[in-house]
């Protein structure tokens, strides 16, 4: 199991924040540019980057985002907004390793199916998407977890599989941004269910003893960890040395 450090970004700056609540920030004093680069320069090959302007449908920070991405050889699971099929090749097309979708996979049932056969040349768009689903009560959430899903839990993952899409980024709401520990039962619940996904988790993480619970259950592919880090309670240096024995394993 990997660690895959977040950055969200808000108007350019780096930002936590609570519950997905745009009236409580947390800023933070270092740019996109160094936060990334910190990360690099030990080790980390990959970063979870939220656009949380591009989420609101304004995307004045993709321009700011597409340079940075080009100054690093750093790979990029990116989100924030992803609502189209044209947004999802653009970005895939800038060199963002993988795009998140998540509330348009929700709300247009025509969206994954379309996604599902986008093809160009050897590089088949599907293998290149994280399906978002944020969990409350084993409920789903999207368009900012303010609109709840019909769809049950275990029947939209088998809906994402049939069409070709195998990895998940999960976030137990109940859990983001409160350091209180990861959301181990809804993830268990998830594997017992399918195992052969590729299971991103999120949401709660406050030490490596949380990152440990997750490496537990088995089958969790990697776990996004965010605030954890910028408060202090994970330091570069574990993230590092967890990733490189997670390599040598793998």
């Amino acid at each position: 199991m990997y660690i895959i450090p977040a950055i969200d970004v808000l108007d350019k700056k780096v930002v936590r924040l609570r519950e997905g609540n745009y009236d409580d920030v947390t800023h933070y004093e270092i740019s996109l540019e160094e936060q990334i680069e910190k990360y690099h320069a030990n080790g980390t090959e990959i970063v979870h980057i939220i656009d949380l302007n591009g989420a609101k449908g304004d995307f004045s920070n993709q321009q700011y985002l597409f340079e940075v991405l080009k100054k690093t050889d750093m790979k990029v699971q990116y989100g924030g907004g992803v609502r189209s099929i044209e947004k999802v090749k653009e970005l895939v097309d800038a060199g963002v390793y993988r795009v998140i979708v998540g509330t348009q996979a929700i709300s247009n049932p025509s969206f994954l199916e379309e996604l599902s056969a986008l093809n160009e040349g050897r590089v088949k768009y599907a293998d290149h998407v994280v399906v978002a689903i944020d969990v409350l009560d084993e409920v789903i959430k999207y368009s900012g977890w303010l609109e709840s899903s019909p769809i049950k839990l275990i029947e939209y993952i088998d809906k994402c599989l049939a069409l070709g899409f195998y990895r998940f980024l999960c976030t137990d709401i109940s859990k983001d941004g409160k350091l209180g520990g990861a959301g181990v039962e809804l993830y268990k619940k998830l594997l017992d269910h399918s195992p052969i996904i590729k299971l991103i988790a999120s949401g709660g993480i406050s030490s490596m003893k949380d990152i440990q619970a997750l490496q537990d259950l088995q089958h969790v592919e990697s776990v996004v960890v965010g605030k954890a880090i910028y408060e202090n309670r994970i330091s570069i240096d574990e993230i590092k040395d967890w990733n490189l024995k997670a390599l040598i394993k793998f």
